[in-house]
């Protein structure tokens, strides 16, 4: 499948007119990346819009003791609005992109991107909503960060992030790298997760038993 394929599966390049197909297809590149891979460092020039193929990516800064914080992460279809950002700004970027798994990427060449936004409302939408959505899973994070401890963040985690299962697949150290925060104290909490009857934990996974319970414990610090 080419490059041009595999983003038209996703419907706002599949809305395209023909002349905005025939633009997307002027540069359009394809890019593999390995678990754990970095994509784009902080403090590199943007070339383009990325956009999520396959696979899942996480975008995260440091903190000043040299712990990784998540910002936020990019599904398949989804692009990166910090790259966007300063692709229309003519910024560095400001954060780190990580491969959460094996992902594919699609990279959108700056000129060519610009002009489809001007051209397609299509693109229109699909900038504005990555926008919105950022706005709003970044406001939630600070609003736990400031209103909260790590007990409450680490529940809000579970349950945004576990799987339609309710299992979180990730291992504590990649917890702890997630809330910018000590595996040990992930250990911590999620003993006293267990010892409630909230979670069940087993190598690399935890899994939801109380999902009204962990709201709660959200809940709790909102109030």
């Amino acid at each position: 499948m080419t490059a041009l394929a595999d983003i038209q599966r996703f419907e706002p390049f599949h809305a395209l007119s023909e002349e905005g197909r025939r633009l997307l297809a002027q540069g359009l590149a394809r890019k593999a990346c390995g678990r754990a891979e970095v994509a784009l460092h902080k403090g590199q020039p943007v070339s383009g819009a990325y956009v999520v193929l396959a696979g899942r990516l996480r975008v995260f800064t440091l903190a000043p003791n040299g712990t990784e914080a998540t910002l936020y992460f990019i599904e398949p279809g989804e692009t990166c609005v910090l790259a966007l950002n300063c692709l229309f700004n003519d910024l560095l970027y400001p954060a780190w992109v990580q491969a959460e798994t094996p992902a594919t990427i699609a990279l959108i060449p700056g000129p060519v991107y610009r002009k489809l936004f001007e051209r397609e409302p299509a693109i229109q939408n699909l900038t504005v909503h990555a926008l919105s959505t950022l706005v709003f899973r970044l406001m939630s994070e600070l609003e736990l960060i400031h209103s909260s401890h790590h007990k409450q963040r680490l529940a809000n985690f579970i349950l945004i992030q576990a799987a339609s299962d309710g299992v979180l697949r990730m291992t504590q150290q990649q917890l702890a790298q997630h809330l910018g925060t000590t595996r040990e104290v992930v250990a911590r909490l999620l003993g006293e997760f267990v010892a409630t009857g909230l979670v069940r934990t087993r190598r690399g996974a935890v899994t939801i038993q109380d999902l009204f319970g962990l709201r709660r414990v959200v809940a709790e610090s909102l109030g």
